[in-house]
């Protein structure tokens, strides 16, 4: 199980006991080295395979983690996103937690939202919508409910596509919308599993008791409300690993922090921290560039950089071009990437990268233009195309009665009788000329096909039925297979993937930074999303820019600031080593953070007590309540009930669940306190310092036995 794999990898696969921490760079295998970890903490039987759970962010990682895993012996381990753990663990407990069924998940929800601002008199084109969309998201992920929409969005830095007090009115609207059609969507799908661990005790122990070790990937993309569920996940617990690169933060817009992983060693002093820098992804001209690009980022993310060092022999130098116009841009990139066809570089190791998506419509012309076959990454998704759900169909129509379909007469393997059934649906051995849908759906079945080949060669006995159930299992994660094609793609959809030859085109000021990133975070964003595109690279880089938009217009444009002294001929900019060292592991001690960290945002507390027994607590509803749930209560019932009636007004007005303004035990721990001063309040878990100030004079008011805001207030 360890055979292969590097000193720094083996320290992963071995590290199985307490907090762990990887800093792995791209291109360092982080994936090669978790799966083995799993698969050899099974196979030494110290990990269980059903009591363990590996979380990352995209349908696509997971598939292949369960993929890796199953070849690796440890086909019972869990590898989903957050939201598909949660989304799980909730539909098993709403009945016994909730009662009657899970409301309707809705898959999007634009349309809700189009719905929620047309009751607000707000027409929205198609990119406000989209906007205003992703405002709604962040604001969940944050935990910031309509009414504080305004305040958080100047606090965070973003730019409203509309007045701030117009996108919480649709917010609000939109959260009344759900509720009365009955649907939730995919952030109440964690609020709400959140909302349940915290309550109840007997559900957040059964879910700890089932699952025993946790594997967190892309950690510096967590949002502080997945970061709230792992903690509710892991209990008193801390056998975690996480791994994850500050250097590849690019989602801070959705919410997304890296400080998570940054303090991982001040909230776990005891922690072993591994670093894998051997990129064995890009060639050393490929590392260099990208290790270059970093020396002159700033921040904190930028102090705990990795140096790369590339595993891989030397190769072409990266290729920087400056063009008149956007379309002789397009062009040029056209011709470099028929050279490599034509060399024999396939086009599904091509990619074509930029920064917005409306800059796709002239690499698809030019593309086009020169008979190259292109795939929209982002676009359709593979398994909802009509023609892939035909080839769904017909295969499994064949792996059902087989022995009676003549087509498959004469089809002696997994690969023939795929190619065999797909010919009845338009593929064909070699594809169809030019481009446009019959190719598109040419390049769909001819996935298919290729599909059926990769499951064939790890497992030669495979079957029809086997390949449509790997089928349907992809299909559930919507891990696509690969399309025989050149790559568009944005920067954001890039992440995760790699190719023999990249182009970064559109590499200009105005585009790379963008316009509107206007904050030193968020330039220094923009620096490590152009870091992303540069290591996607295996072999070839390429980037260009233009100087105008448009044919004969003004060349007023030029080169991002981020290639100075990257380019010839470009000015030099000042870098600085980097700050995170060399390759290795740190193996921490208790209270001894390592030599050079920032100060601990959060220190590790002594045990909370029960006040009447004092049994140490663990559980979050006990630890607000400072008491065991079975030790005597003196609540207050009368302020009990009082701040129920206050809390469901306090609901209304927000537009959002009760237990967002305080939980059930949160109102139980006031009722018992009585607290007589904000101070005595703020102490009382649960109340932070954003409810302290919007409802802590609410709440002192009924605990001093005066009515609160609204208290009287009826529909």
């Amino acid at each position: 199980m360890l055979e292969g794999l590097d000193p720094e990898q083996r320290e992963v696969a071995t590290a199985l006991h307490g907090p762990v921490c990887v800093l792995a760079g791209a291109g360092t295998g982080k994936t090669r080295a978790i799966t083995h970890r799993i698969a050899y903490g099974v196979r030494a039987g110290i990990l269980q395979p059903s009591s363990v759970l590996a979380v990352t962010f995209t349908n696509r990682a997971a598939g292949e983690m369960r993929g890796r895993l199953r070849q690796l012996g440890a086909a019972g381990v869990q590898a989903r996103t957050f939201h598909s753990a949660a989304l799980r663990q909730l539909q098993y407990f709403w009945p016994k937690a909730v009662g009657g069924t899970l409301p309707r998940l809705v898959d999007r929800k634009v349309q809700l939202v189009a719905d929620a601002a047309a009751s607000c008199g707000f027409r929205l084109d198609r990119g406000e919508l989209r906007d205003v969309t992703a405002e709604i998201e962040w604001s969940k992920v944050t935990q910031t409910v309509p009414a504080d929409y305004a305040p958080a969005a100047a606090l965070a830095g973003r730019e409203a596509p509309r007045h701030p007090a117009e996108i919480a009115q649709v917010y609000a609207a939109y959260e009344d919308l759900k509720r009365a059609r009955g649907v939730i969507d995919f952030e109440d799908v964690l609020l709400l599993t959140v909302a349940v661990l915290q309550d109840r005790q007997d559900v957040a122990e059964q879910v700890r008791a089932q699952y025993q070790h946790f594997v967190v990937d892309e950690y510096q993309d967590v949002s502080p409300l997945q970061q709230r569920l792992l903690e509710l996940w892991l209990g008193d617990r801390d056998d975690l690993c996480v791994v994850g690169d500050a250097s590849q933060t690019i989602y801070s817009f959705t919410g997304a922090t890296p400080d998570h992983l940054l303090d991982f060693r001040a909230r776990h002093p005891d922690a072993t921290v591994i670093k894998l820098v051997r990129d064995y992804r890009s060639t050393p001209q490929v590392v260099r560039l990208a290790n270059a690009l970093l020396a002159q980022a700033r921040g904190r993310a930028a102090d705990h950089r990795l140096e790369l060092v590339s595993q891989r022999r030397p190769g072409p130098e990266p290729v920087c071009t400056e063009y008149s116009d956007e379309p002789a841009e397009a062009e040029g990139a056209a011709r470099r990437i028929r050279e490599l066809i034509d060399s024999g570089v396939p086009p599904s190791e091509i990619a074509v990268l930029f920064r917005t998506n409306s800059q796709s419509e002239t690499y698809e012309q030019a593309l086009a233009d020169a008979q190259i076959p292109y795939q929209l990454r982002g676009a359709e998704r593979f398994f909802d195309r009509p023609e892939v759900r035909r080839a769904g169909v017909a295969l499994r129509g064949a792996a059902r009665f087989g022995g009676n379909d003549s087509l498959l007469d004469g089809a002696v393997d997994l690969p023939s009788q795929v190619r065999a059934v797909l010919s009845g649906e338009g593929w064909t051995p070699q594809p169809p000329a030019g481009s446009g849908a019959v190719r598109e759906r040419w390049e769909s079945l001819a996935a298919l096909v290729n599909l059926a080949q990769d499951l064939a060669a790890v497992r030669p006995d495979a079957t029809l039925g086997d390949f449509v159930a790997e089928l349907d299992e992809r299909a559930g994660a919507q891990h696509a297979p690969t399309v025989q094609g050149v790559t568009l793609a944005s920067l954001h959809s890039a992440k995760g993937l790699e190719w023999d030859a990249v182009f970064l085109v559109g590499v200009a000021e105005g585009m790379m930074p963008i316009t509107y990133a206007k904050t030193d975070e968020q330039i220094e964003e923009e620096r490590r999303l152009l870091y992303v595109g540069v290591t996607r690279a295996r072999e070839r880089l390429y980037l260009s820019w233009a100087l105008s938009r448009s044919p004969g217009g003004r060349p007023s444009r030029r080169p991002s600031r981020f290639l100075n002294g990257l380019r010839p001929g470009s000015p030099a900019a000042g870098g600085r080593p980097a700050a995170g060292g060399p390759g290795g592991v740190e193996r921490g001690r208790p209270g001894s953070p390592p030599a050079g960290a920032a100060p601990p945002r959060r220190t590790r507390r002594t045990p909370a007590r029960c006040r009447v027994c004092g049994r140490p607590l663990t559980d979050g509803g006990e630890m607000k309540l400072m008491r065991c749930e079975d030790c005597p209560s003196d609540m207050d019932e009368g302020v009990y009930e009082r701040l129920r009636a206050w809390r469901e007004i306090q609901a209304r007005r927000s537009g959002q669940p009760a237990f967002c303004v305080f939980t059930d035990k949160t109102l139980m721990a006031i009722a018992e306190s009585v607290p007589e001063d904000e101070r005595e309040l703020a102490r009382i878990p649960g109340v932070g310092a954003r409810k302290l100030t919007r409802y802590g004079t609410d709440v002192l008011a009924i605990c001093a036995g005066r009515d609160g805001d609204g208290l009287d207030e009826r529909d």
